[in-house]
């Protein structure tokens, strides 16, 4: 048995090295929630289609649900429920787009 210790260096740029973060992908986890914000009822819910058409692509049995909405309403909550975390993270890519 040794007396030695683990120590672990710490990555630079300096010497050529770079780390990167991702995504973790964790079991449970596959609920994705969106917010949306426009100025009146129907581009909330043109938006929203948006949404659901990307969710369809990953996943043709995604579920989703939709806050109760005011027809005054500038403001609308979905939660989109996917079989497998990693559907979730595709999902969430690709949402990247939409909010350009």
């Amino acid at each position: 048995m040794s007396n030695e210790s683990y120590v672990e260096e710490e990555v630079c740029e300096a010497c050529g090295c770079a780390g990167e973060m991702g995504y973790v992908i964790g079991e449970g986890d596959e609920i994705a929630e969106v917010s949306i914000f426009a100025n009146e009822f129907a581009a909330l819910h043109a938006e929203l289609d948006k949404y659901v058409v990307l969710a369809k692509q990953v996943n043709e049995n995604v579920k989703y649900e939709v806050s109760p909405l005011a027809e005054d309403a500038t403001e609308l909550h979905a939660r989109f429920q996917f079989e497998v975390s990693a559907e979730k993270i595709i999902f969430e890519l690709k949402t990247r787009s939409l909010t350009k």
